[in-house]
């Protein structure tokens, strides 16, 4: 990492923690097997030779396990942009810890084997506890092997309802332990008015809310910054006290709608409520503080408007929309003056004149140059603040033409005060305006579904004008979409390695089919959570992936080698079942205990690892006890002929 140049971050040390679990599989994969063999080598048999034989048992199909759990990592790399940002480092850690547990099991562990298990006195071949609980089961779906199928089936099928009842995000939204208030007054308000107002807020927000410790305003943003904001709109940090102090009961999110409420009957004011990274993410990535922004395209202000104010009460009817608020492109006042060409043309004026005439007035016209000792200063009049703004003073101004008539602006000239538009935004050149919102009560993916359905069926736009949808469910669409094309390339690859390592299709087909029986679990566990499917639950199935290969690969890898040599197909998958029940056991609670730090986390940033951890954990359920239960039952449609070759990868098991 410190040479990739990876910091130690929250998402590179929970993909050190998804991996810490899964480093000592391979360990524990050649230590169980040495020990195996130690315990029953035949009389005579060098200690050394027992060590390398039970090594090269395992080695090939570990070595071919480890390397799929680092393959499938890869498509975290293909992710861009924000979501690229926050989870190639927890991809690129666990990769390279895998990477380091691999070297460690094909060069160390042999050796730590050797010196560290001590060779029994005498052979003490038989069972375990577990290995005959898991044998007795196992033993009846081997010789019912439709129950096993049945079984399996019924689990896909309960795992897609609960999959079709889940919702979607890009990402849980992280609790960072503050508040930031987006507050928009009148276009047209004043600085002193805009401060007073700002005062009012927070005065209301400490005497309502005990668990508010501060609040600190800032009314505008100057050009300097990244988005400059104008007068009318204030920005309130609200530092929170810590948790212990609040009422009883009350999370984070209650906080924020209950705070939300209370604003609502706040006289002049839009209030916008989230958290202050989360809101800057947003408005990098849309222009505004909030997770959802739809944007309306056309050449047409005035219908532009019409159509975001539809828009904004189409939303408001939605369930789960909380703060949704239109662009505020007019409201400003101005002064406009239309000059009459034929009564200019009457007085022996042009345009120029009059316009000239007005912009010094108004702008400003040089008078003359003052001089403090080297250094000069232009002299600048114009009308004082009170008089810019006032049409009968400007419908005074004089006007003198080449015959010396004066004659006032008014005369040639209209002039009228109007409430004209604050800005007009475009992006690649078109216009648009923007209606943003927050999602409570519900996930984003569900929410922007029905929104999606309303606005359809709801709002009527003119031809040439469209509607696009932004902020998180943009980057979740994103996301989704590159993992549609990487997911499949990636078990294309796996596939290939299966391949190479078993030199047989029927094999690597077996060895997949682990994968949707372990995506049943997790499902299920997002569903019995409440947790919907966002980018953290899907790096958790991306995980699964390489967790449920591995314990399938060493599996099928002794019941193949067992039917080359001719057993009886159900002896053979009992014994199997048998042997490997202990080490697939094992890496699945190492697993699962270097997960139970994400799972049951309650600090900053948990949110984001829980999803990750609860697929993962509910994926090792259902693929350890499939590995063990259904594979061996499967396996006899799947095994190959007595006496067929050997993978080059292979190395051949005995077992006595």
């Amino acid at each position: 990492m410190n040479v990739l140049g990876i910091s130690a971050n929250l998402m590179s040390l929970g993909g050190v923690a998804i991996a810490i679990g899964m480093m000592v599989d391979g360990a524990i994969v050649i230590a169980e097997n040495v020990d195996r063999g130690f315990r029953e080598r035949r009389n005579g048999e060098d200690a050394r030779d027992v060590v390398a034989k039970s090594t090269a048992e395992v080695i090939a199909p570990l070595i071919a396990a480890v390397a799929v759990v680092i393959i499938v990592f890869l498509p975290l790399f293909s992710l861009e942009g924000v979501e690229g940002k926050t989870f190639r480092p927890l991809a690129a850690s666990a990769a390279l810890a895998m990477t380091g547990s691999l070297l460690y099991a094909a060069l160390v562990a042999p050796a730590m084997a050797f010196g560290l298990i001590k060779p029994p006195k005498h052979n003490t071949s038989g069972e375990g506890a577990i290995a005959g609980v898991v044998k007795s089961v196992a033993s009846v779906f081997v010789r019912a092997r439709l129950a096993a199928v049945a079984l399996a089936l019924g689990l896909l099928v309960i795992g897609g309802l609960a999959g079709s009842r889940l919702g979607s995000e890009f990402t849980p939204a992280l609790e960072e332990g503050d508040i930031l208030l987006r507050v928009s007054m009148a276009p047209s308000i004043s600085l002193t008015e805009g401060r007073e107002t700002s005062t009012r807020l927070e005065r209301r927000l400490l005497a309502a809310f005990p668990e508010i410790d501060s609040i600190v305003s800032r009314i505008g943003r100057g050009e300097v910054g990244a988005h400059a904001d104008p007068v009318n709109s204030i920005e309130a940090f609200v530092a929170l006290k810590p948790r212990s102090e609040w009422r009883p009961g009350l999370t984070p999110t209650d906080l924020r709608a209950e705070i939300s409420e209370d604003l609502e009957s706040f006289p002049g004011i839009r209030v916008n409520i989230g958290q202050p990274i989360a809101m800057s993410v947003d408005e990098l990535l849309t222009g505004t503080k909030a997770q959802l922004a739809v944007k309306i395209f056309g050449p047409d202000m005035d219908v532009l408007l019409e159509g975001s104010q539809d828009l904004q009460s189409i939303l408001q009817r939605v369930s789960g929309a909380s703060d949704v608020q239109a662009d505020q492109i007019t409201g400003a006042p101005q002064l406009v003056v239309s000059v009459d060409r034929a009564a200019l043309g009457r007085y022996g004026l042009s345009v120029e004149e009059a316009l000239d005439t007005l912009s010094a007035a108004v702008g400003g016209a040089e008078a003359g140059v003052l001089f403090e000792g080297v250094r000069q200063f232009p002299v600048v009049v114009r009308f004082d603040e009170n008089r810019r703004d006032n049409a009968q003073t400007i419908g005074r101004l004089i006007l003198e033409s080449e015959s010396g008539a004066r004659v006032p602006l008014s005369s040639v000239a209209s002039i009228r005060t109007v409430v004209g538009p604050r800005q007009i935004t475009r992006e690649n050149g078109e216009r648009f305006i923007t209606v943003q919102l927050n999602v409570r009560g519900r996930d984003i993916g569900s929410f922007v579904a029905d929104a999606q359905a309303a606005t359809s069926s709801q709002l009527d736009l003119p031809p040439g004008y469209r509607v696009e949808w932004g902020g998180q469910f943009e980057l979740q669409q994103q996301a989704n979409a590159r993992f549609a094309v990487v997911i499949p390339i990636t078990l294309g690859i796996v596939l290939l390695i299966l391949l190479l390592a078993f030199g047989r299709l029927k094999s690597a087909i077996l060895i997949l089919l682990n994968i949707p029986l372990a995506l049943t679990g997790g499902t299920l566990a997002l569903w019995l959570t409440g947790l919907p499917v966002s980018v953290p639950a899907t790096v958790g199935f991306i995980a699964l992936f390489g967790i449920a290969l591995g314990n399938g690969m060493v599996l099928v890898s002794f019941m193949d080698d067992f039917a080359r040599q001719g057993r009886d197909h159900n002896a053979l998958a009992i014994e199997a079942a048998g042997l490997r029940a202990r080490p697939v056991l094992m890496t699945a609670l190492t697993t699962a205990l270097g997960l139970a730090p994400l799972l049951f986390a309650t600090g900053v940033g948990a949110e984001v690892q829980r999803p990750l951890a609860t697929v993962v954990m509910g994926g090792l359920v259902s693929s350890t006890v499939l590995t063990l239960l259904v594979l061996p039952a499967l396996h006899r449609w799947f095994a190959p002929k007595p006496g067929s070759h050997v993978s080059v990868l292979e190395t051949e098991h005995t077992h006595d």
